[in-house]
């Protein structure tokens, strides 16, 4: 466990070094893209940390699905805590990506939101992860409440690869970043560096919050030890 929080502290400090470098270079390092008529895209900046905490929402989303596979087989408490804290996660990376993109939304579209497909399959996706936590609340019996959650957060995951991949197969306006020959070699160096940050952070956050709950359950069976 020692070993667990000094590495999740470590990548915690490391990616948010690594993050700000990364928004350092696409500030002053990265070439920025050019409107037709020759205007520099300073909004175009935003995607150097829109598309990695998005790419993050999607990875620590897949431990919400894997452990509550896990909980389904096992109905070990252990698992549902780890899909628990990895929703949360998930949930503040998900509501970065809603902000940074509407950001860039505004100034490039000049409308706050658009009903593309992109943006309308990850706006259900966020929808779900709100209502997983909603799922939990309204549940008061402890392993209906898990099992409940476990189903849920699986099915809403598939939301996730859907929202990912919906602007290869369906003609949208949103920009497909990922394009062969697409990024300038300053601005995919920047660009993978920002990812590996916000990875880090991802992880770091998830295993900080999951030590943190891990700690309230054992005070809690503690002090329900000790009443008894």
């Amino acid at each position: 466990m020692k070993k667990r929080s000094m590495l999740a502290e470590i990548m915690l400090v490391l990616g948010g070094i690594i993050t700000t470098v990364a928004l350092l270079m696409a500030f002053f390092w990265a070439p920025a893209s050019l409107y037709p008529d020759g205007r520099v895209d300073f909004a175009q900046k935003i995607f150097y940390f829109h598309v990695p905490v998005a790419e993050a929402s999607f990875l620590v989303f897949v431990f919400t699905a894997y452990y509550g596979i896990r909980f389904l087989m096992t109905k070990r408490r252990e698992y549902d805590t780890k899909a628990k804290i990895a929703t949360e996660v998930t949930l503040f990376f998900v509501l970065l990506t809603m902000a940074t993109g509407i950001l860039w939304t505004r100034v490039e579209w000049n409308v706050w939101w658009q009903w593309e497909p992109r943006l309308t399959t990850y706006f259900i996706m966020t929808l779900l992860v709100i209502g997983y936590f909603v799922l939990r609340n309204s549940v008061e019996d402890e392993e209906k409440r898990a099992t409940y959650a476990a189903a849920f957060g699986i099915l809403a995951f598939i939301d996730a690869p859907i929202s990912f991949l919906i602007t290869r197969f369906v003609q949208s306006t949103h920009p497909v970043v990922f394009k062969s020959g697409g990024l300038e070699t300053p601005m995919l160096v920047t660009f993978i560096i920002a990812q590996v940050g916000m990875i880090m952070l991802g992880y770091a956050f998830y295993q900080l919050r999951l030590q943190q709950e891990q700690l309230r359950e054992r005070l809690d069976a503690l002090k329900i030890s000790v009443g008894g």
